[in-house]
């Protein structure tokens, strides 16, 4: 394997002490809602520019992989995803908590984080030159329709009417829209406000649309919001295994997807476990049930949105281009560390580059441990806090984490209406997910089309910028497939029992 002589050097005692520290201090951030891997690893710059750059370098890896593992704790135990890379983790993490099984859901997030990771970090450190060339074939066009594809999931997420799931997207689209446009600079939907100039911002959006129904139920009813098991289960590590094993393709297909999204820029862990968990319910196993506790869907979660760690580093490293936020903090890190990315990286400061990636793999190796350990005792302190405690505990970091995103009272005030509104039609059968779906997906898709349809016009072939491409064609394809193969499939199913019947 290329680099293994460096393999040595990331094993220092140093370099260890500061992937485990970053491990457990992205963990322990990362759970909390609000507080992004990309907000823990800027924290952290300051302290890495007197630091050996490969050991600066190994303690901001291990930082934002740990804060990614991190989001699946409170998306699990709250049905508040710490990240916004945690959302698909929600679907299925909570239910399964809520069935009493939210130690088993932890450990599943665990290892399949584990697998994701280091199937990303491998990527990183085999595949880096040739899988950057797909960012660069990836114009405004592709991005459009990987956020019409994306939004496609609509479908998946609706739970019990997709009318329902539909206006719930539509509604997100539309929050999307506030503030000051993407591309052209125009003033939207403010009505005279400055608050809402700067718009919606998604991680106030997300802690206000999932955290505050879960507090004001939590007020609401009586008893425990869990079910609490009497006894000591341990970390259940040899069912989550048995279980992972008879699933493998799936965690090994969602980390290759997150892998794959990691190096898109601007598409981050959110998509890539959307993406996963599409295509993971979608290939389903009879009897499996999606959206109700099912296992599998953390599995596709975490292990997709754990690959863009190493998958975000590809562009990063190799053209200067950053994979997703936090490889935007850590791309600066490195301009002042004195290390130039490019092309030439690998030959010549490949010391560097691959002690990092060693470093990364041991960080991902040693969040199996402490992710279990801190996993275990965040479970059992949340089914067994009295609801005294725990609700203003909650409360008091949803404000903080929605204040810290941009130091703006603004966001804050976002979250609680979102909240108080999320709750109130969730009475009514509305669920949150395709209104985050739509608040993510609506910019991107918006920047997207702009641009397109700015460049076909001026090139006066406008067809062929949106479906002339081979990448385009390829995304729309697959999305057609994604949409109607539930109703192909069912259709066959239907003549196929007939036929047995007659």
């Amino acid at each position: 394997m290329a680099g293994l002589e460096h393999l040595l050097t990331a094993l220092t005692p140093l370099n260890l002490a500061f992937a485990l520290f970053g491990v457990v201090a992205g963990t322990v951030i990362g759970a909390i809602p609000g507080l992004t891997a990309t907000m823990s690893v800027a924290v952290l710059v300051p302290l890495t520019f007197a630091m050996p750059t490969s050991s600066a370098l190994i303690l901001m890896g291990a930082i934002y992989t740990g804060a990614i593992y991190g989001g699946a704790y409170s998306a699990i135990l709250l049905n508040t995803p710490g990240t916004p890379s945690a959302i698909a983790t929600t679907f299925d993490g909570y239910p399964l908590a809520k069935k009493g099984d939210g130690d088993y859901a932890i450990t599943i997030a665990c290892l399949a984080s584990v697998i994701g990771g280091l199937i990303g970090a491998i990527a990183l450190m085999t595949l880096a030159p040739p899988l950057s060339k797909v960012a660069l074939a990836f114009g405004p066009v592709e991005y459009f329709w990987l956020a019409i594809f994306g939004l496609s999931l609509i479908a998946a997420l609706s739970e019990g009417s997709l009318l329902k799931g539909v206006a719930g997207g539509a509604l997100g689209l539309l929050l999307s829209c506030i503030g000051v446009a993407e591309v052209a600079g125009d003033v939207r939907l403010t009505f005279g406000s400055q608050t809402m100039l700067s718009g919606i911002q998604i991680v106030a959006a997300l802690i206000g649309l999932y955290c505050i129904p879960v507090l004001i139920d939590l007020v609401a009813q009586p008893g425990h919001h869990l079910k609490v098991e009497t006894g000591s289960r341990g970390f259940r590590l040899g069912e989550a295994v048995r279980y992972l094993w008879g699933d493998k393709i799936n965690a090994i297909r969602s980390a290759v997807i997150g892998t794959v999204v990691g190096i898109l820029p601007g598409a981050g862990g959110s998509i890539a476990s959307l993406v996963s968990y599409s295509e993971a319910r979608r290939t389903a196993k009879p009897g499996q049930q999606y959206g109700k506790g099912e296992p599998g869907g953390i599995i596709a979660s975490e292990s997709a949105n754990n690959a863009t760690v190493g998958g975000g580093f590809i562009p990063t490293l190799v053209l200067g281009i950053p994979g997703t936020p936090p490889d935007a903090v850590i791309l600066g890190a490195l301009l002042v560390q004195g290390v130039r990315t490019g092309p030439s990286l690998f030959a010549n400061q490949g010391e560097i580059v691959y002690t990092f990636i060693w470093g990364l793999i041991l960080a991902t190796i040693l969040m199996l441990p402490t992710g279990l350990f801190i996993g275990r005792y965040a479970y059992r302190t949340i089914i067994t806090l009295p609801k005294a405690l725990l609700v203003p505990a909650i409360a008091f970091m949803t404000i903080i984490g929605s204040y810290a995103i941009r130091n703006n009272i603004s966001d804050v005030i976002i979250m609680i209406v979102l909240g108080g509104f999320g709750w109130i039609i969730g009475r009514f059968g509305f669920t949150a997910s395709p209104i985050v779906l739509g608040l993510i997906l609506g910019p991107i898709a918006e920047s997207g089309f702009v641009q397109a349809w700015t460049i076909g016009r001026a090139t006066e072939n406008q067809m062929g910028m949106f479906f002339g491409r081979p990448i385009s064609i390829a995304i729309i394809v697959f999305t057609l497939f994604t949409l109607l193969s539930p109703f192909v499939l069912a259709r066959l199913k239907k003549i196929k029992d007939q036929a047995h019947a007659d």
